[in-house]
């Protein structure tokens, strides 16, 4: 081979190297920047991107977000509708967007209906923490702030992930979403959005405990959803707090015994700055509050206070994005 030949032949291979760095994350990435990655196992392959926050630093271990777009969104409309790039910024820390891919959906939903993606391990949801360990191993995450949050599909999704992979995540919230299991088919599934779930919440409380394997560990979930919501009935929203509330009674002690009270602990009422009355409703079990319930006013299928230049945004309400942050930075694994 000629010389010339050889330094083609090294440049080639530095790019390639280069290109494998930048979707892996391999080498820090400049602060308040977007990584883009793939992460492939034999469920399939999709995309992500990977929101790397101001000051991050690579010895300093930051807690991380996974953001779980609705159907008709991507990572960029989530990520703009939530502004949660920005709490990021301010909060520190990363934040992880899974993308679902066109041929698996196409209307971009998660397909979280169907038996393949409803148990420990296998399907889309092995493939979302799939890429939160990619994630791990090219940037200082801490293991033990692992969050999760989605708004529609990926609301529903994120209660599958909490119910079968609670060891991973410290906190769950459920947005304009469902209760695990809510729907094993597709029509199914049309007909929980409508009227709600036909299967009973204490009943799927137990199988979200049993598929992380029954463990005595606590499952925190926030559920917002608006009471005008002709998307998903809120009704889903009531048993998503129901079910959840049910897996932590078996999380605690092993036995369903009221151990996790169905009653709320405080109730209470606030007005946004946009308007939009909303009652909180907070379970707690002995000092830690488990779920957190809230109802917004009026508000349809939507991210409450988000920026209203993204589908799917209320901008008179709360500012979810804060909510959010607020319920999680009190758990850690």
């Amino acid at each position: 081979m000629s010389v010339t030949r050889k330094v083609q032949a090294m440049a080639r291979m530095a790019v390639a190297v280069c290109a494998l760095f930048s979707v892996l994350g391999a080498t820090p990435a400049h602060a308040g920047e977007w990584v883009h990655g793939v992460y492939s196992n034999v469920w399939g392959t999709r995309s992500f991107q990977l929101w790397v926050p101001t000051g991050y630093q690579p010895g300093e271990p930051l807690p991380l977000v996974v953001g779980l777009h609705g159907c008709l969104q991507n990572p960029d409309q989530f990520a703009g509708l939530s502004r949660l790039n920005t709490k990021a910024d301010a909060e520190r820390f990363l934040v992880l967007y899974p993308n679902q891919a066109m041929y698996a959906n196409g209307t971009q939903c998660w397909n979280f209906m169907f038996s393949s993606n409803q148990e420990r391990g296998i399907g889309e949801p092995s493939l979302i923490v799939g890429m939160v360990d990619q994630v791990k191993g090219h940037y200082a995450v801490d293991s033990r702030r692992v969050y999760l949050g989605g708004v529609s599909a990926g609301a529903v999704m994120t209660s599958v992930l909490m119910a079968c992979h609670s060891d991973v995540f410290a906190a769950g919230m459920v947005g304009a979403g469902a209760m695990y299991k809510a729907a094993t088919t597709a029509s199914g599934s049309l007909y929980a959005m409508t009227f709600g779930s036909i299967y009973s919440p204490d009943d799927r409380g137990h199988d979200a405990w049993a598929c992380s394997g029954k463990p005595r560990r606590k499952v925190p979930v926030l559920v917002v959803h608006g009471t005008s919501d002709d998307v998903v009935n809120p009704v889903n929203g009531q048993q998503a707090a129901r079910q959840f509330l049910q897996t932590n009674d078996y999380g605690d002690d092993g036995s369903n015994n009221n151990s996790v009270s169905n009653t709320p602990a405080r109730t209470t009422s606030a007005v946004s700055a946009g308007g939009r009355k909303y009652t909180v409703r907070d379970y707690v079990s002995n000092g830690v509050l488990l779920v957190q319930h809230i109802e917004i006013q009026g508000m349809g299928h939507a991210w409450p206070g988000g920026d209203g230049a993204f589908p799917f945004a209320d901008p008179a309400g709360p500012d979810g994005t804060t909510i959010m942050w607020d319920f999680f930075k009190q758990h850690s694994r």
